[in-house]
């Protein structure tokens, strides 16, 4: 048996020789394929390294032209945002400025509502009264008397009948200093006669020019008495549109009479252009005239407009046409105070001078493309005879007055003002276009001559 087996197993061993055969043939077969694989891994290697650098060359040559592309694009962004702001902005802003002065007046409107239900017309009525009372022992008339030597013979005919002295002209004063100060209009008191002041309490008492001062159309007089009350300034700068405001005075000789409105403009400085023009007797290039509804008459002229406080703001001088018409103008106590004192001090106003001759710029000039003013008064000529301080700081005839002290000048009335408000002797720097160019200069200002007030 053991035989047998070993016989049988020997068999089958021997019995598979084409296993064997197979098995060699499949293992050279993998290590054929194997090699063939391995031969051309180098040519995959080799290919692949060929694809990356087509790949790298391709990159190179195409990053140029990528490069232009976004920067070509980037600017393109850009210049649709600027147009887009240009064109978007300035609607923005304008809507926010109309919502924000929309909301400023809709505040103002509820505000005002609810003060006004607090406002009584009698407690208005008590402020006019007090108003009255604290101003008129300040106020005076005027009467400016012509005498039998100042009369025509037709009037010296006349004096069987009449009194010793015609009343030539009226109008009102108010008390400046206890001293016996009292300012007035200067065409109240333009022209010869006697000048008679009655106070408040009743003294009639004669008075002398101390001093005048034509383009504003001031006068100082000044009266030999005691126990006067003087008036207090007030700010006229400090006055806004719309405050409530009274006049005292004589309308018509009526002596003590309070009219009451509210100023409806400020700095009227060019009534150039308009059918009153000459009924303004005050120069509205110093006096930077105050407009206000109030009630004013002859005999008006030269008293005080004064605020609820009583303070006297405005000395009223003119009416537009020959009667009260609901427009009347009184000069700033910013202006009068000043010229008061000047003349208190020195009897004249030591005015500046800049010695040129000048006028408004054209239309064209004088406006840009937007219709908005530009600033600028343009110089025509010097004075014949005198020296010119313009002239002599180096100014041209031809330069455009661009700025007077640092502030614009946009038209010759303002720059007259500017000079006007200005002491004799002031250094102030003026800017000028001369062509192209725009020029600093100083220049010291002269005195103006009285003679030049006066005509």
């Amino acid at each position: 048996m053991q035989d047998s087996d070993k016989v049988d197993h020997g068999s089958s061993l021997d019995a598979n020789p084409r296993t064997e055969e197979l098995g060699g043939e499949f293992a050279e077969s993998n290590l054929t394929e194997s090699a063939n694989k391995a031969l051309a891994a180098p040519v995959d290697l080799q290919l692949s390294a060929n694809d990356e650098t087509e790949s790298k060359t391709q990159f190179r040559d195409s990053h140029p032209r990528h490069l232009a592309y976004s920067t070509l694009l980037s600017l393109m962004v850009v210049l649709v945002l600027l147009v887009a702001v240009r064109l978007i902005v300035p609607s923005l802003v304008e809507s926010v400025r109309y919502g924000w002065y929309r909301g400023q007046l809709r505040a103002e409107y509820e505000m005002s509502g609810e003060r006004l239900k607090h406002v009584s017309l009698d407690s208005l009525a008590d402020v006019s009264q007090m108003v009255s009372q604290r101003v008129g022992p300040s106020v005076v008339h005027i009467n400016l008397l012509q005498g039998a030597e100042d009369q025509s013979p037709m009037q010296k005919i006349l004096m069987h009948q009449t009194p010793k002295h015609f009343v030539e002209g009226q109008g009102s004063g108010f008390v400046v200093d206890k001293a016996g100060y009292i300012l007035t209009n200067h065409h109240v008191v333009d022209g010869v006669g006697k000048i008679d002041v009655t106070t408040s309490d009743g003294r009639r008492l004669e008075a002398e020019v101390v001093g005048v001062d034509p383009p504003t159309d001031l006068a100082l007089l000044k009266v030999d008495a005691t126990d006067l009350m003087p008036i207090r300034w007030g700010n006229s700068e400090q006055i806004v549109v719309g405050s409530p405001v009274w006049a005292v005075g004589s309308p018509f000789g009526l002596q003590q009479t309070v009219t009451f409105g509210i100023i409806s403009g400020k700095h009227r400085v060019d009534l150039h252009g308009t059918r009153y023009e000459s009924s303004v007797r005050a120069g509205t290039a110093y006096g930077d005239l105050m407009q206000s509804d109030v009630a004013l008459n002859p005999g008006n002229s030269g008293g005080p407009l004064v605020n609820s406080m009583g303070d006297v703001i405005g000395v009223n001088a003119a009416i537009l046409g020959e009667t009260y018409r609901g427009i009347s103008f009184s000069i700033p106590s910013k202006v009068a105070m000043r010229v008061a004192q000047q003349l208190v001090k020195a009897g004249e106003v030591a005015r500046g001078w800049l010695g040129v001759s000048m006028r408004d710029l054209e239309d064209e000039q004088r406006f840009n493309s937007e219709g908005r003013a530009q600033a600028g008064v343009l110089v025509i000529g010097f004075p014949r005879t005198g020296d010119s301080p313009a002239h002599d700081a180096g100014i041209e005839i031809g330069d455009v007055i661009l700025s007077f002290s640092g502030k614009p000048v946009m038209n010759q009335t303002e720059l007259m003002g500017f000079i006007g408000e200005a002491d004799a002797g002031t250094v102030v720097p003026i800017e000028v276009r001369r062509g192209g160019d725009t020029i600093a200069m100083q220049v010291t200002l002269g005195k103006r001559a009285r003679e030049i007030d006066q005509r």
